[in-house]
């Protein structure tokens, strides 16, 4: 592979375009619809709803990406259909305008991702790149856009929320423009074969629900770690720190992902993903105050970064070339919807009536996802695993 034709700088470009998006609106975006006068409970059913439309969206995009063999072709449209529903928003009055233009946006938006882990894991397969080494500039960019959004929006965070997230997506559409093209040749009824190889397995579906549960133990943390955080008297500058002190630790992970994979396998990351889980979001329960917040960030490259990895490698070893992008966006669309919402939701009448003490039940989730990763037996399609 020679420098002039790798993909990894226009990868790169993609992960750091769409991260600064997720990380504007991971630590802010609640402090937003608080502002467009949303209570605690509209804020988690609005992102309980955008997670769950992904349940039947982000499926039915993956297996259009499939099915037309231009995955960049369709990102380029989601990226563009992303711009247009946040501008929208800037006027909308009420929580029915803003629920619907936001899940609009946000199923778009979230819908490029899994195209995009299509293209990287294709040229992990065929090209050797190192997954982790790429995606770690969408770590770099959450930094980027944690930290100094913190300090944009000191004080009065209003529609400069709003502004920064519709700027960065327009970079997202940019980024999807001069992503390679990778047209994928098959045959109509060896595409639905591989599909079905892996659809109708159980080690697959069992991969998928440990997976979810390790990703769903962050939605106390993602929907209500700021407002949290401020409620202890935390600044935004101090919170927009925390945030990014935790991707650090995330980026070191994904800096030596590629060896750990070889080391210990898809189904280590995810047992050490289970174990941090446990561990951070017990502590957070129990320790209020900013040392145990600055310590307990760090346990985000556990607890994000080496299970995201392990399902990455786990898809890259298991699944068929032809099925890629509807196996991606079919664990994306349970992982990151139908679990994640349904926790979502949760996780706002946990926060309402147990406050940070909610958190102990997303260690109680870190644990499920820990014994459906132990029930991962070394089968032939798990051994590569």
């Amino acid at each position: 592979m020679t420098e002039a034709k790798s993909p990894a700088p226009r990868l790169a470009f993609f992960y750091f375009a769409s991260f600064l998006i997720v990380g504007v609106q991971t630590p802010f975006w609640p402090v937003w619809l608080a502002g467009k006068g949303l209570g605690v409970r509209e804020i988690a059913t609005v992102f309980a709803a955008s997670l769950w439309v992904k349940v039947a969206a982000t499926p039915a995009v993956g297996a259009l990406a499939d099915r037309l063999g231009r995955r960049q072709a369709v990102m380029v449209a989601l990226a563009g259909a992303a711009v247009l529903f946040y501008a929208s928003l800037w006027d909308a009055a009420g929580f029915w305008a803003v629920l619907w233009l936001y899940v609009a946006a946000a199923v778009c938006q979230s819908a490029v991702q899994p195209l995009g882990d299509s293209i990287t894991l294709a040229a992990v397969r065929q090209d050797g790149l190192d997954y982790g080494r790429v995606r770690v500039w969408g770590s770099v960019s959450f930094i980027v856009a944690a930290a100094g959004s913190g300090l944009i929006l000191a004080g009065a965070p209003g529609n400069r929320v709003l502004a920064l997230v519709l700027g960065a997506t327009v970079l997202l559409f940019g980024a999807c423009l001069v992503l390679p093209r990778t047209p994928v040749r098959h045959a109509g009824g060896a595409r639905w074969a591989a599909l079905g190889e892996f659809a109708v397995s159980p080690r697959f579906w069992l991969f998928v629900a440990a997976a979810s549960a390790l990703q769903s133990s962050h939605q106390v943390y993602y929907g209500f770690g700021t407002l949290n955080w401020r409620r202890l008297g935390f600044s935004d500058p101090v919170i927009g720190c925390l945030w990014a002190e935790g991707v650090v630790a995330e980026i070191a992970l994904f800096w030596v992902g590629g060896r750990l994979a070889a080391r210990i396998g898809p189904r280590g990351l995810m047992t050490l993903s289970g174990l941090g889980g446990i561990l951070r979001w017990t502590l957070a329960g129990l320790l209020p105050g900013l040392p145990a917040a600055a310590g307990l960030q760090l346990l985000h490259a556990l607890t994000f970064g080496a299970g995201h990895l392990g399902a990455m490698y786990y898809l890259s070893r298991t699944v068929p070339p032809n099925a890629a992008a509807s196996a991606q966006a079919l664990y994306a669309a349970i992982s990151a919807g139908l679990g994640s919402g349904l926790v979502m939701l949760g996780a706002g009448a946990l926060y309402a009536d147990f406050g940070a003490r909610a958190y102990l039940f997303m260690a109680a989730l870190s644990a499920l996802g820990l014994a459906g990763v132990a029930a991962l037996r070394s089968t032939r399609e798990a051994s590569a695993a």
